[in-house]
């Protein structure tokens, strides 16, 4: 069983915060269960700061593959999830449809997420 890691609980992890979510990283990355979506990777790298042991760790966990299609059910999902009146975020919609593609739970300590798991089936974990 794969489990995506969001930028959030990635960053609280290796910053040593408290969390569920900072155990759940932890064990997904002991037991090789850990992959990332193409824009968390992003957002890692995208720190001018990034540490080593984050630059290490992105460099050992495997990215989720973007599929045919994906961008065009991206924008539809965003859509609909701010049809309904809630905050969807471009970020968060993709690394949420990166997850929905392949039938992953993603580990996130990001409420706006709740959205995508309530009304488009993203599990959160």
């Amino acid at each position: 069983m794969m489990l995506a890691l969001d930028t959030s609980s990635m960053v609280a992890f290796f910053a040593g915060e408290e969390g569920a979510d900072r155990i759940a990283v932890r064990e997904a990355l002991q037991i090789g269960a850990a992959v990332l979506p193409p824009v968390v990777v992003t957002e890692l790298l995208s720190n001018p700061m990034i540490r080593a042991e984050v630059l290490s760790a992105v460099a050992s966990v495997p990215e989720l593959e973007i599929t045919e299609g994906y961008w065009r059910r991206a924008g539809e999902l965003r859509a609909r999830i701010l049809r309904l009146g809630f905050k969807a975020r471009l970020a968060d919609t993709l690394i949420a449809q990166s997850c929905l593609d392949h039938d992953v739970a993603l580990i996130t300590r990001d409420q706006d997420f709740r959205h995508f798991a309530r009304h488009a089936g993203l599990r959160l974990q």
